[in-house]
């Protein structure tokens, strides 16, 4: 009689993609509160070209088209990358983006389960090196905006890129506050006087600390949901607050709090959302502590070393290069057999 234990009720693909998504709801809830409607815009024209993209390259491929589509797993990385663009982006940004995220980053190398490197993350990458000015300008959260735009407002700009005639660009946009911070101690200035400014909040960015929080709701519920394991978030966010709790400690008016770094940017998006990513990341306990405390560092070092504002896209692809050689020498040892 066979008595081996066996998982009687795994969870499909569609499953596991759906409750990400679902976790991504608080998050856009968030952002329409923060920012406007304008990043439902981006997440259908991400989710529109995510699909088409996948299915033409499936067909090229010669392979079945409805079930790659139904695992959802192309509306993830969509929505992924939507996130992480500026609310407000043009429609041809996020159609570029989102075509070189599903087509050459993750059906080139033979789809699903296939891919080397976080599609949304390339996507994301290949953007921010083509077209830095146009993905580092946010716009102003609508409570401190003296024009907020409407929906109708915020559709004009991003197919059209033209505003009402009394309001000029500079009025609804502005760097961010990682970007912000950087510039500003390039001028001698310190951290205490920098985060004066308006666009901070209490502990990170004016309004993005709610989408922040959000976030993590949602990265919470992936956990309850066991769609995620706790190491990848855990080793991320503690690997993150322990660097930037040492620079800190070392010179405070130089280096922001960790905290700040913990709820500004994509800091929760990553932790729970992108390096989550069962194909790019590692697979043993071990390896996923290490890939997410390399990427936390990384993140850090260059936030505040880089040339980027934000260096969550970079670290993560960075990490993921070294996906094999980390899998390689953490493997558990095997039951019955010596260590070594």
């Amino acid at each position: 009689m066979n008595r081996s234990p066996y998982i009687t009720d795994a969870p499909t693909v569609s499953t596991i993609m759906f409750k990400v998504l679902l976790a991504l709801v608080p998050g856009i809830i968030a952002y329409v509160w923060v920012y406007g409607g304008g990043i439902l815009v981006s997440l259908t024209l991400a989710t529109l070209t995510a699909l088409a993209a996948e299915a033409t390259l499936l067909k090229i491929r010669q392979r079945p088209v409805k079930p790659y589509l139904m695992d959802m797993s192309a509306v993830v990385t969509a929505w992924l990358l939507a996130l992480a663009l500026p609310p407000l982006a043009p429609w041809w940004l996020v159609i570029v983006g989102t075509f070189f995220a599903i087509v050459i980053a993750k059906q080139l190398y033979g789809g699903l389960g296939y891919n080397p490197f976080n599609p949304a993350m390339v996507g994301y990458a290949v953007l921010l090196i083509s077209f830095p000015l146009i993905m580092t300008k946010w716009p102003v959260p609508l409570s401190l905006a003296e024009h907020p735009l409407g929906l109708m407002d915020q559709l004009h700009f991003i197919f059209s890129n033209i505003l009402p005639a009394d309001i000029k660009v500079d009025a609804i946009t502005s760097a961010t506050p990682l970007d912000y911070l950087k510039t500003q101690l390039m001028l001698k200035h310190e951290v205490a006087s920098i985060t004066q400014a308006p666009i901070f909040g209490t502990f990170g960015a004016k309004g993005g600390e709610i989408i922040t929080a959000a976030y993590l709701l949602g990265g919470l519920y992936l956990l309850q949901q066991r769609i995620i394991s706790w190491h990848l978030p855990t080793a991320f966010l503690a690997a993150l607050a322990t660097i930037s709790l040492a620079f800190y400690a070392i010179h405070p008016a130089h280096f922001a709090n960790p905290l700040f770094h913990l709820m500004t940017g994509a800091s929760m998006l990553c932790a729970f959302f992108i390096i989550t990513d069962p194909v790019s990341g590692p697979t043993t306990p071990k390896g996923k502590l290490y890939f997410a405390a390399g990427v936390g560092v990384l993140t850090y070092l260059i936030r505040v070393y880089g040339g980027y504002p934000d260096g969550v896209a970079f670290a993560v692809l960075l990490m993921n290069m070294c996906v094999p050689l980390i899998d390689a020498l953490t493997q558990p040892r095997v039951f019955g057999h010596e260590k070594g």
